[in-house]
């Protein structure tokens, strides 16, 4: 139960009395089963999944003590689940979110078409307000609804007092839906930074800027005067009090700033409600984290770190003249740690990309070294962060790579719907082949390595080029044909929304253009594989069916290819124990240090481990 901010108003769930058991039959004669029925809201697994939750749901109803005959209003219910309050909860009326009858396609589509509908929290009568793709907002004095469209791409304010519509974005004459989306899905916002007290004003992003809108008008200005755009700057408000409820208008608004270019971090500051340019604090080759604003002076704390510094804690006034009140890492001196750079190529198509180059600290250009290959769609905005060196849960540990004489290369990758296959050999192979023009990468003696849909693409390359000497590929899907109808168990949702919305960008069914699910089926096309590879898919994969990893490890051993796979028992789609985070690693470094550097193999590559010595025997040792 809650109150709103004046008291006036009683907020409570109610649920209706759920239905008893049958305490008449015993246990031997009740049947146990899942009815799947096609016209079900939501699929069988996921009603399991969330059955817990869905027994514990109450929905939203209110009383107002204050009021003559006072009367318990309920606002939501099963049709309507979700009920949205405005910050202090003294507004009139709540919106009501609801999809009830166009649930079925969110298997398809990823999402479903929300109704939004106002409800009087006095009288408990309805007034429908919209229908679309989109997340919904109410304001926080709930004076407006705000949403963004995806069909439309646009915002919209819609006030509550008058029923008046305003597409906000229209003023702008700027695309506020992500400009570089390259799923088959309808691009998402860049999102909001909050509003002025009383409703008086909403800051929203485009891709660099901050539009500062009228809702009640629908004017809008640049609130960072372009300056964003004009200069690649991403801006974004960070909130450094974080029991703020507004936006003050007698405080800075401080704006962590990334240099889309340089991937530099910093930050701009402007109050609310001047029409100067924002002024640069601060820009650095650095990232920042956790800025904070004492209570009672303009005074701040905050972490800033890059591939080389580990976060420490630092105290200024202006972000300029700094006190460093922490030093967490000084054992890091005693390892060779490494570098990280920006690298720029052109791929075969002509497209720009860019990716990060981490080098051992020592690096020596006189030398050669091997290289890994690692990537996960975009990695570069993270040339700046630091990577603590620790057990994998899946992904590439790059500071202990690196630190053990390894260069790590993580290229950027764009896609072209229908062919994300063939994107990632662009990307990956053309930035790969542009780095090995350097004296110092040991052409051969380049691995590669990538998790869940990064490990598809591994996969997929090693069916399109020799040029890799070894290969490890987590949690990969391996054929798209019997992964596109499959479960993903740790949600219960079905996978086709994946291929024909989101990240695996094929954006057809399997029965419109079954010949794309085939190409980008690294399956269909091992024959051709010489590459060894080491394969994890773990038998409580909740994201990639397990089997996937079966079908590519049982077809390239029946071709009689070097293939390996780790599967380890009730283990989700990234490790979570931390002996088999462990294992692993030391795994993965035994595994890349035979292909990569002609170390011993280990005896469970080599001869294996038999079921009858597990639990005893790890297989760990070195072959002499």
């Amino acid at each position: 139960m809650s109150f709103s901010k004046s008291g006036n108003s009683l907020f409570f769930g109610t649920a209706p009395i759920p239905k008893p058991a049958d305490t008449t039959l015993v246990d031997f004669e009740v049947a146990k089963l899942d009815i799947w029925n096609y016209k079900d809201d939501y699929l069988q697994p996921q009603q399991l999944k969330n059955l817990q939750t869905d027994l514990k749901r109450s929905y939203l109803a209110v009383i107002k003590p204050e009021e003559t005959n006072a009367k318990t209003v309920q606002l939501g219910n099963k049709a309507i689940p979700e009920i949205l309050t405005a910050e202090n909860k003294d507004a009139r009326y709540v919106l009501g979110l609801t999809d009830t009858g166009a649930r079925v396609s969110a298997q398809w589509e990823g999402s479903t078409r929300q109704q939004a509908i106002l409800i009087d929290t006095r009288s408990g009568n309805h007034r429908f307000i919209n229908a679309s793709l989109g997340r919904y907002y109410i304001s926080p004095q709930g004076n407006y609804v705000l949403w963004f469209d995806l069909k439309d791409q646009a915002w919209y304010c819609y006030t509550i007092a008058t029923g008046q519509k305003i597409n906000l974005s229209k003023a702008t004459g700027t695309k506020m839906g992500d400009e570089l989306n390259d799923v088959p899905g309808y691009a998402s916002a860049y999102g909001m930074a909050g509003w002025l007290a009383g409703d008086k004003a909403v800051f929203i992003y485009d891709r660099y800027d901050i539009w500062r809108f009228d809702p009640a008008t629908g004017d809008a200005f640049n609130f960072t005067k372009g300056i964003g755009r004009k200069n690649k700057l991403i801006m974004r408000y960070d909130q450094t009090d974080p029991e703020q409820k507004f936006i003050p208008l007698k405080e800075p608004m401080w704006l962590l700033t990334q240099n889309e270019e340089t991937r530099q971090w910093g930050y701009f500051r402007k109050f609310p409600e001047t029409n100067n340019l924002p002024e640069k604090a601060v820009m650095a080759s650095m990232s920042y984290d956790n800025l904070l604003k004492a209570k009672n002076a303009e005074t701040y704390i905050y972490t800033k770190a890059s591939y080389k510094q580990s976060p420490d804690l630092y105290f200024s006034s202006d972000l300029k003249k700094e006190i460093k009140l922490s030093s967490i890492n000084p054992q890091q001196s005693e390892y060779n740690w490494g570098t990280a750079e920006l690298v720029r190529w052109t791929t075969p198509k002509g497209y720009q990309s860019q990716g990060i180059l981490y080098k051992p600290e020592d690096f020596d250009p006189a030398k050669k070294y091997p290289m890994i290959v690692y990537f996960y769609e975009k990695l570069s905005d993270g040339l700046y962060n630091y990577i603590a060196p620790a057990p994998t849960p899946s992904r590439l540990p790059i500071s202990f790579f690196v630190s053990n004489g390894y260069l790590v290369f993580a290229p950027d990758i764009s896609y072209q719907t229908g062919h994300p296959g063939a994107s990632a050999v662009e990307f990956v192979n053309s930035g790969v082949e542009a780095l090995r023009k350097n004296t110092w990468v040991d052409a051969a003696h380049i691995g590669l390595q990538g998790q869940s849909w990064g490990g598809y693409q591994v996969a997929y390359l090693i069916t399109q080029t020799n040029m890799y000497a070894a290969a490890w590929a987590g949690a990969p899907v391996a054929n798209m044909t019997s992964a596109y109808g499959g479960i993903r168990w740790e949600s219960g949702l079905n996978r086709q929304f994946q291929y024909e919305k989101s990240q695996s960008r094929i954006g057809a069914t399997l029965w419109e253009k079954p010949e794309l699910y085939i190409e980008n089926s690294p399956l269909f096309q091992l024959p051709k594989v010489k590459t060894p590879v080491m394969i994890m898919s773990n038998d409580a994969d909740g994201a990639v069916p397990w089997y996937q990893g079966i079908e590519m490890f049982t077809a390239l051993r029946r071709l009689g290819k070097p293939v390996w796979l780790l599967q380890y028992n009730g283990e989700a789609h990234n490790l979570v124990l931390r002996q088999n985070r462990k294992d692993i690693t030391i795994r993965e470094q035994q595994f890349f240090d035979h292909f990569l550097k002609g170390a011993p193999m280990p005896v469970w590559m080599d001869k294996g481990v038999p079921a009858v010595d597990k639990g005893k025997d790890w297989g760990l040792e070195l072959e002499k």
